[in-house]
């Protein structure tokens, strides 16, 4: 058997077309054979600072809003002063749990499908509940420096390999920036021959 092709995901959960992705990027995982690399990063990291953020939200509100109807998914975003910290960490413990899929889907739906805020603890302890994570476990991971540690050092990553955005898929030199450069991805990985038999 081949070895699996490895694809580093960089994702910062407070970006709406990390939301879109949510919903399409699983063909990566399911039909190729693939070692999905997860990058979370927290706070402003790959995102636009603060000031442009301003600026560029009611555009990209319009913007996701049109792909979210194509999609035919809810779209109800969240208070602008969400910090996706928290939830990156959390991604972290619920990876090592084996959880990192139901996690990412459903705080990506409590945050954008029904407008929660996932810079509170009690938003991811019920994320935590209900995909079947030990809450006081979890709760203890939300406080873990090491984990606050690796986000940063996702974001370092980006900045090394000429990540700008978020989502970002790397496989190799090739860099996909974008939901809407899935597509490329796949075809990337047939070109690589990794498809499931």
């Amino acid at each position: 058997m081949t070895q699996p092709v490895d694809v580093k995901l960089f994702f910062n959960f407070r970006s709406p077309y990390c939301y879109l992705a949510s919903k399409t990027l699983w063909p990566v995982v399911d039909d190729f054979n693939t070692n999905l690399l997860w990058r979370p990063v927290g706070s402003w990291d790959l995102r636009s600072p603060p000031d442009r953020a301003k600026t560029k939200m009611p555009l990209a509100r319009q913007d996701i809003a049109r792909f979210a109807k194509r999609m035919g998914i809810p779209l109800t975003p969240p208070p602008a002063t969400t910090d996706p910290t928290l939830a990156g960490i959390g991604s972290l413990f619920a990876e090592k749990q084996g959880m990192l899929r139901p996690y990412i889907v459903e705080v990506m739906c409590q945050e954008w499908a029904h407008g929660k805020d996932i810079g509170e603890i009690d938003v991811l302890l019920e994320v935590a509940e209900d995909i079947g994570l030990n809450k006081r476990e979890f709760a203890a991971a939300l406080d873990s420096t090491n984990y606050r540690a690796q986000l940063k050092k996702n974001a370092e990553e980006a900045t090394e390999l000429g990540v700008i955005g978020v989502p970002t898929f790397v496989i190799g030199d090739q860099i996909f920036w974008g939901q809407d450069r899935i597509d490329f991805v796949l075809d990337e990985l047939r070109e690589l021959r990794a498809t499931r038999v």
